[in-house]
């Protein structure tokens, strides 16, 4: 009886075992919606090259749930219109998972319609993982149970740029110049409250905000911006609207600071070259000179692609998929979904942990700026012989802001 009822327990241990990497050799169907042409096609295009580079590293005996992950690209052109048609075509093909990063104008009407289609397709959920999409809303006010956020958001950003700022005496007058669409107006608004708040001396001596992606020449900016005095400018702008905006400021004599989230992305090195060197920053949840495992992948992806990878958030995407799904012990995007919320996991810049109230990626960020290559920083994106070197890091308790989101969780 004895031996039968051990026999017994060994074969439910065995199932259950089983059952748990019940999910192990599973294909885990991907599909990342962002521009691939047009003048921020260029952006779209590289961090694509990321997320298949990185889908072979995490995939299989990559990650503990032993998953394979297949990803594809659908070009939105920048569109929130083209994106909504892009979502429904991934979700036709298969695809439970759905990664955006680029415009968080895209990402809001994304997040949107996410939620209202896994209201009305019970067993058919999808999650919309955002990379690089910083509108505080969509972990605020407009924040949703299929949303997961691997970025720093806007004001988590500007609350350790502004700490930086703060210990700068020689900044007096700022101009703020940001496209013209949500993360723009955002960038605004927080750089106004966080500075104000910790320097009020310092002047805000004008503002502008241009259409996305369509300026091609910011001369005229350039011309406004020294009109006004300024030493220093603020901008959100990313790819071309940055890369134009550098090259603007080298062309006309423009020699003050330039504080950016994205001095690091596809043609802004180019475009800085050695005019940049000591006066144009980026604030970050990374940098080119991370070291470690990071630093192997980028000499890696460099020699594979003759490109530079940059978005780290896509590392996370698949750390945190992977520890997901093995906690999950499964793929389906409902307990996937459970198994996010409140996870940590150590990554590449220390421990991270997915907030469970709004689903936001905490995370310590970095303040770099832009110098001369070296021994201590030796990565040079671009073949510029430059590089951008750590010169600040802010913990998560720094820069982690609270929320308002007020979630609507199923069931």
């Amino acid at each position: 009886m004895k031996s039968s009822m051990k026999a017994l327990a060994a074969a439910a241990l065995l199932v259950a075992s089983g059952a748990s990497f019940a999910q192990a050799g599973e294909t885990v169907k991907m599909v990342r919606i962002d521009p691939l042409t047009g003048l921020l096609g260029p952006v779209g295009v590289s961090q694509f090259k990321g997320y298949q580079f990185f889908a072979e590293k995490f995939s299989g005996k990559g990650n503990p749930a032993g998953v394979k992950f297949e990803i594809t690209a659908i070009d939105n052109k920048l569109s929130p219109a083209e994106s909504l048609n892009a979502l429904k075509a991934a979700i036709d093909q298969g695809a439970r998972y759905i990664i955006q990063g680029n415009g968080s104008s895209v990402a809001l009407a994304l997040s949107d319609a996410v939620e209202k289609h896994n209201a009305r397709n019970p067993g058919k959920e999808v999650l919309y993982l955002n990379d690089s999409a910083v509108d505080p809303d969509l972990t605020n006010s407009k924040c949703s149970y299929w949303h997961f956020r691997f970025d720093a958001d806007t004001s988590m950003k500007m609350e350790a740029m502004s700490s930086f700022i703060a210990t700068q005496p020689d900044i007096k007058k700022i101009y703020l110049l940001n496209q013209n669409y949500s993360h723009g107006h955002q960038v605004v608004k927080y750089a106004k409250e966080t500075i104000g708040r910790k320097r009020p001396d310092i002047q805000f001596v004008g503002e502008d905000l241009h259409p996305l992606a369509q300026t091609r020449d910011f001369a005229p900016y350039i011309a406004k911006i020294k009109a006004a005095g300024a030493d220093t400018v603020i901008t959100g702008n990313w790819g071309s609207d940055l890369s134009l905006l550098i090259k603007a400021a080298n062309e006309n004599g423009y020699n003050g600071k330039f504080f950016t989230y994205y001095a690091g992305v596809t043609g802004t090195p180019t475009a800085l070259g050695t005019n940049g060197a000591g006066r144009v920053y980026q604030i970050a949840y990374n940098h080119y000179n991370m070291g470690g495992q990071m630093a192997k992948w980028m000499t890696e992806f460099n020699q594979k692609y003759n490109d530079d990878f940059y978005t780290g958030s896509t590392i996370r995407v698949y750390e945190m998929l992977g520890a997901a799904m093995a906690k999950a012990k499964s793929t389906d995007p409902v307990k996937v979904a459970a198994a996010l919320e409140g996870l940590t996991v150590k990554s590449f810049n220390g421990e991270v942990q997915m907030r469970k109230t709004d689903h936001q990626l905490q995370q310590p960020l970095y303040m770099s700026v832009w110098q001369k290559a070296d021994a201590k920083y030796p990565y040079s994106p671009e073949k510029t012989d430059m590089t951008l070197a750590p010169v600040a890091e802010y913990p998560n308790y720094v820069s982690s802001t609270p929320t308002s989101c007020q979630m609507k969780r199923p069931g």
